[in-house]
This record gives C-alpha cells, sequence and structure tokens, in this order.
C-alpha cells in the first residue's frame, strides 16, 4: 500500500511542472488526486497519464482569483471521492521581469497577489470545512519570500504564503489540521523557463546573486514533490507550521 492510500487530494497548478509532478507521484502513492489549473487541455495531458499508470483522477478547470470556482473545486473532490485530506496549493504565476519595489507595475502586481497570495487563502478557506482531523495542507511558497531574491510583487506574495501557512497551522492546531510550506530555490519547471533574459532587471538579478551559489544544480519538479508527498502523508504528522527551503543548499 501507497503513503497515501486511500486519501483525496486536491492540486491547484496540477497542469505541469510541480503540479503535474506532485500529481503523479500522489497518485502512484495511492491517493485519489483531483487537479485543476486554467487550462483544460494541459489538465487532460496530465490525467492521461495518470490513468494509463491505473491511478485515480479527474480535472477541474479552475482560476484560483475567483472565490466561486474554489469553492466549486473543493466541492467537486467531496462529490467525486467523498472528502478531501489534502489541499496542495501548487498554483502561482511570476512576475515578467523581477521588477523590483521601485519599478513594479500596478496593474501586473494586483495580477499575482490575485492569483498567488488572494487564490491561496480562498482555496484554504474553501476546503477547510470540507476537512477532518489529520488532513494535511501543503503550500508551495518560494526562497524568495524567505530571502527577498526575486521581483517586488512575487516576492511580497510568496512572503505572505508563508505567513498564511503559520497562521492556518495556528488556528487549525486543535482540530489535528495542518498546514506547511515547501520553498524551492531554483527551479527547472516550463514556467520558470518561459522567462526571457531581455526583460529581466538586471539590478535585481545582481542582488539575487548574493543569495545564490550558483555552482549547485537546480531543483527539478521531483524534487519538490517527494518534499510535498512526505508533508501529506502521515509520516510527518507531527510537523505544522514549518516552512521548508528546498534548494540543494545554494542559498546558505
Amino acid at each position: 500500500m501507497g503513503n497515501l492510500s486511500g486519501k483525496t487530494a486536491v492540486i491547484t497548478g496540477g497542469n505541469s511542472g510541480v503540479g503535474a509532478a506532485t500529481a503523479m507521484l500522489f497518485a502512484k502513492e495511492g491517493a485519489n488526486v483531483v487537479i485543476s489549473a486554467r487550462r483544460q487541455s494541459a489538465l487532460d495531458q496530465v490525467a492521461e497519464k495518470i490513468k494509463a499508470e491505473g491511478g485515480n483522477v479527474i480535472t477541474v478547470s479552475t482560476d484560483i482569483s475567483k472565490d466561486d470556482q474554489c469553492k466549486a473545486l473543493m466541492q467537486k473532490a467531496v462529490d467525486a471521492f467523498g472528502g478531501i485530506d489534502i489541499l496542495v496549493n501548487n498554483a502561482g504565476v511570476l512576475d515578467t521581469g523581477l521588477a523590483p519595489v521601485d519599478k513594479f507595475d500596478d496593474d501586473e502586481i494586483q495580477k499575482i497577489i490575485s492569483i498567488n497570495q488572494v487564490g491561496t487563502m480562498q482555496c484554504i478557506r474553501a476546503a477547510l470545512p470540507l476537512m477532518g482531523e489529520g488532513a494535511s495542507i501543503v503550500n508551495v511558497a518560494s526562497v524568495a519570500g524567505v530571502n527577498g531574491g526575486g521581483g517586488a510583487a512575487y516576492v511580497s506574495t510568496k512572503a505572505a504564503i508563508i505567513g498564511i501557512t503559520k497562521h492556518t497551522a495556528l488556528l487549525m492546531a486543535d482540530k489535528y489540521i495542518r498546514c506547511n510550506a515547501v520553498c524551492p530555490g531554483t527551479i527547472v519547471t516550463p514556467m520558470t523557463m518561459e522567462m526571457k533574459p531581455d526583460q529581466l532587471d538586471m539590478r535585481m538579478m545582481g542582488a539575487m546573486s548574493k543569495h545564490a551559489d550558483l555552482k549547485l544544480k537546480p531543483c527539478m519538479a521531483e524534487d519538490v514533490a517527494n518534499i510535498i508527498e512526505f508533508f501529506a502523508s502521515d509520516r510527518s504528522k507531527a510537523l505544522n507550521g514549518q516552512v521548508v527551503v528546498s534548494d540543494f543548499g545554494s542559498s546558505l
């Protein structure tokens, strides 16, 4: 039997990168998997891979910046599998050029906040009434939220996710519903690979180098998925409100 046998997991941003890797790993470990993202076609591709390996999965097209869609996502998970044992808040977006605090774009920061920060909070709010003792919430933040190394808009939202992780853990500790966060460093995913070098703010890039040993390898999506799976499983049931940086030590 797998580490997640019989559990139901909702994974946002399950269409690619860390979300897709987590969904596939969870399914292999016996979980019923509910994957969401805005692009249905990408979700379908991940679901087909999971089904081909014998896993249980449904897809729910969701824009987590919309509260009604967050609620609908959680309800569809309950309707399909009877409950929610695990919530992985992975959906998120980057800013376009690592713009620092004296150059961020007003419109872009509102979009990033609505997805990364508010979307995560809305998913937690929608899921909590449907979760019972032993449930686990895993938030995917970023090392940028720990050391400030990134665009101001992105950094602010990832720092907020770390704060809401601790808040949720504190609030729900007496209900034995846990909330922990994984903070990947540089990670090879389609989202990060789509960043265009000519759009990057070189002053911010220089500042970020203070926090990174570029000789060390970056994380792959599967590396982060392994940590998420540990936080989701009962093997980590004593861990609550913890924030773990996964970057092979490059930011030490």
